[in-house]
């Protein structure tokens, strides 16, 4: 079973930054999939809940360089 999250990202300013986000956040074990939208300042992450969790997920967010609200 999985849970989706849509978490708000500030710093993404273009696709390389999407890029960014995505990679650091596929790199994580349980991460299924990642859409991150600069223009929307979002990122829509499904992951295994049993595998990892909201808070490894926004840290990953943060040490790629960006903010999370």
């Amino acid at each position: 079973m999985s849970e989706s999250a849509s978490i708000n990202v500030t710093g993404m300013k273009c696709g390389g930054c999407e890029n960014t986000v995505s990679t650091a956040l596929k790199a994580i074990d349980g991460v299924l999939s990642v859409k991150a939208s600069h223009q929307d300042k979002k990122v829509d992450v499904e992951f295994d809940p049993s595998k990892t969790d909201l808070d490894e997920i926004e840290d990953a967010i943060t040490d790629a360089g960006f903010s999370v609200e």
